[in-house]
């Protein structure tokens, strides 16, 4: 009986040749979990490219082609060195992952899964509709989990398999590398980024985030420098595939703006960006300068939560609050200089203010301003462990010299340098386009050390 051979394997323009298996009967292609399912009869020719030597880069694989003079057994050894690499990197990714799924310990899981199971499917959950909420989060967060520890296995396990098919073949298959590379690659990343969620222990690092940028000190540069600042976090939601929304902006009077706010949406927002919090400094030739002088500027960046209303389990007396109404800036529209939509409201114990405009309506924003300003409460009464709303004192730093976070560097030479944890690159144009994981990895991993090392001397 025939076998059929089905495979993603991409067209090539080079010839290509047949090549008969000495050993057939010891192929058995049937363990990759990628939908394909190769079946080879004993008396099969296998057809593959006539190409040597893969190279591995990035992620992907390419071949080198022998220059004129180079021997069959030269294009042969490059071949295997290149193979031998990857296979090395299957091998630590395989580790990696075993180490992951051993850290998280996938018995005590399971068992959290069926208690919780039991408990969703309880008569009376909704009598108590908090904790049932509870509870069916806690349900999801550990189905996730569990499926994601699942997944991490079986790609580790397909780029095995693929290895150890090349290892019996007669010849290297281009499409098997290149899928086994991409795997890889991909693997690395989900990887990464789980392990970076695993720092986030916080009580409201799993939610969306509202980003808050002003311009500090610095003038026209200062707006500039903001509005390049907004720009990066929108990129970097882009490329976490967050959902982002610009809520609000206040333009500059020559250039750049005064300030915005931007909604992040997506699981552990908050927690990514919550080191961002502070005053970012620029260094650079200011375009704003007629003898293209070196400019200093700042802008503060605050950071918020954004919980759900039903969720804000706050009550501040209405004597705390000095609200007030404003036009809404902007370009026109029905209500839009006309009427006083605009709200502000200060929490007077604390300093602490917060504006909406992005709503139609006067009662909107105030709902939605007040909904803010509770969340800001929140996470300050968090980070200072405060039990009462009259006990926090404010922490937001002003945008100037000496209180910055983070240093941009764009002349005399390159350079984006953390202040708190020394980590630095000098690919600066990575950095404003949003590439902001490795500095948000080493920030959590400095909150984390000194944590524990915090409850180490306690």
């Amino acid at each position: 009986m025939e076998g059929m051979v089905q495979s993603s394997v991409p067209q090539y323009s080079k010839p290509f040749h047949s090549l008969t298996r000495r050993n057939p009967t010891s192929v058995r292609i049937a363990a990759i979990h990628t939908g394909r399912r190769l079946r080879i009869p004993q008396q099969t020719h296998l057809f593959l490219p006539s190409i040597s030597s893969p190279k591995v880069e990035g992620g992907t694989v390419s071949f080198a082609t022998p220059e004129v003079g180079v021997s069959n057994t030269e294009t042969r050894e490059w071949a295997m060195q290149d193979f031998y690499t990857l296979r090395k990197d299957v091998e630590t990714v395989l580790e990696r992952v075993e180490e992951i799924r051993a850290a998280a310990g996938l018995k005590q899981l399971q068992h959290d899964l069926a208690a919780l199971e039991a408990a969703a499917a309880d008569s009376s959950l909704w009598d108590n509709r908090a904790k049932a909420q509870e509870t069916l989060q806690a349900l999801t967060d550990c189905k996730d989990k569990l499926k994601l520890l699942h997944d991490f296995k079986t790609q580790a396990d397909d780029a095995e398999t693929i290895i150890k098919l090349t290892e019996e073949m007669d010849s290297t298959d281009s499409g098997l590398l290149q899928e086994a590379a991409g795997i890889i690659k991909e693997l690395n990343k989900a990887l990464d980024r789980y392990e970076l969620t695993q720092l986030l222990s916080g009580p409201y690092d799993k939610e969306a985030a509202v980003v808050t940028i002003t311009a500090g000190a610095g003038g026209t540069d200062a707006q500039d420098w903001a509005d390049m600042l907004l720009r990066m976090y929108v990129r970097w939601g882009e490329k976490q595939r967050y959902k982002t929304k610009v809520v609000e902006k206040s333009m500059g009077e020559e250039a750049g703006i005064k300030s915005a706010t931007i909604e992040i949406e997506g699981r552990y927002a908050y927690g990514y960006l919550s080191g961002e919090k502070g005053t970012h400094r620029i260094v650079r030739q200011s375009p704003f300068n007629s003898k293209g002088l070196r400019q200093t500027s700042f802008s503060g960046v605050e950071i918020m939560p954004l919980l759900p209303e039903d969720s804000l389990d706050v009550e501040i007396p209405e004597e705390d609050l000095d609200i007030s109404f404003t036009r809404a800036g902007g370009k026109g529209g029905q209500n839009v200089n006309k009427v006083e939509t605009a709200v502000r409201i200060t929490h007077i114990p604390t300093g602490v203010a917060v504006r909406c405009t992005e709503e139609r309506s006067q009662l909107a924003n105030k709902i939605k301003a007040l909904s803010r300003l509770k969340a800001k409460l929140l996470v300050i009464a968090e980070e200072q462990r405060a039990s009462e709303i009259k006990q926090i004192r404010g922490d937001a730093v002003k945008a100037e010299w000496g209180q910055q976070i983070r240093n941009y560097v764009f002349h005399p030479y390159k350079l984006v340098k953390d202040v708190r944890t020394g980590y630095e690159t000098s690919d600066i144009t990575s950095v404003m386009d949003g590439d902001l994981d490795p500095f948000i990895k080493s920030y959590l991993k400095h909150k984390y050390s000194l944590a524990a090392n915090t409850s180490v001397v306690n």
